[in-house]
């Protein structure tokens, strides 16, 4: 089976779960992070089979999306399974699923493939799209933008960070902040130097505008 086909069946099957979901995870920060990882695996010539499938199927075993992790990763499993692909291929791509979660902490990635897939997510959280995917996530959490009294919590246990009803504004200094300087490639490196010169931008324009100042 031509491998542009089964790369096509399974945008559908991605797409078809996560068309309508509400927190940023939705099916376009998947096409996003799809385009971008094929973008930075020809540059760093690593498999672009495999980070492309790696790319689509991410998010149907994270918990902010699905309620049971385990049967999200059984499912992609299942639907692996059903394709002509190789057991090793099979192996990669769930190993990679399953690793560059920012949750997972910032682990040394065995793969050049889970390195461009990781790369290519984290800049999906960065950046103007990065500041929107932050407060549609808020919003659907029930968390407010901003609390001038509510000190950000650095450092925090993935537990911590995990459990934590946090602010929109507090995430940029938890989170998104330090992608920058987590990137595998030189290429993901580059793009993020962009994104959070941007974003430093929007919490200055951000912090004006709060203050009455702007």
């Amino acid at each position: 089976m031509d491998r542009d086909f089964i790369i096509n069946i399974t945008k559908q099957f991605v797409k078809e779960k996560l068309e309508r979901e509400g927190t940023g995870h939705d099916w376009w920060h998947i096409s996003r992070v799809v385009e971008m990882t094929r973008r930075i695996a020809r540059i760093e010539c690593a498999d672009l089979f495999v980070c492309t499938m790696a790319a689509l199927l991410h998010d149907l075993a994270d918990e902010k999306v699905v309620m049971d992790e385990a049967k999200g990763l059984s499912e992609i499993q299942d639907w692996l399974s059903e394709q002509p692909v190789t057991e090793h291929e099979q192996q990669q791509i769930l190993t990679i699923i399953q690793t560059i979660s920012y949750k997972h902490g910032q682990q040394s990635l065995a793969t050049k493939e889970a390195k461009v897939v990781q790369d290519a997510d984290r800049l999906d959280a960065i950046g103007a799209i990065g500041i929107a995917r932050c407060f549609a996530f808020a919003g659907s959490k029930g968390n407010l933008i901003h609390n001038p009294e509510e000190e950000a919590e650095l450092n925090m246990t993935q537990e911590r960070y995990r459990s934590k009803q946090g602010t929109a504004i507090n995430h940029f200094y938890e989170k998104l902040l330090n992608l920058k300087s987590l990137m595998n490639t030189s290429e993901g490196y580059r793009i993020a130097q962009q994104r959070h010169q941007f974003m430093n931008q929007f919490l200055e324009q951000f912090y004006g505008e709060w203050e009455g100042k702007n």
